[in-house]
């Protein structure tokens, strides 16, 4: 039987969490066929919402914020500018999640 590695996590909120990146189009999709092993992003999901944080990760980018650093490690780990700007897209997604979830007064942890 596999363990969770981390218990402290509610499954639910992982699900949640994986659902809001497919509704921004940001998590990526299994295509692969004989041999081939690839991903591709879906194509499905809210386009205004991926919209807002397309600008969200471009304002970072061109501004001195944590954001623009993250980038800026993708980029020099090898990533192309379309691949560090998804990687940024779905971090900023992550923070906007966690964000919604504290405002609204839901924790990730159990309460064992």
């Amino acid at each position: 039987m596999l363990q969770n590695p981390r218990p402290h996590r509610r499954r639910s909120a992982l699900s949640i969490s994986s659902g809001i990146r497919l509704l921004l189009r940001g998590a990526p999709i299994e295509v692969s066929s004989g041999d081939v092993q690839r991903q591709r992003l879906s194509r499905a999901g809210d386009r205004q919402l991926n919209y807002a944080l397309h600008v969200i990760a471009i304002t970072q980018i061109r501004r001195d914020t944590p954001g623009r650093a993250y980038y800026q490690r993708k980029r020099t780990a090898g990533k192309g500018h379309k691949e560090a700007l998804r990687c940024l897209k779905r971090r900023l997604a992550d923070v906007v999640y966690r964000t919604m979830l504290r405002d609204a007064g839901i924790s990730l942890l159990t309460t064992t």
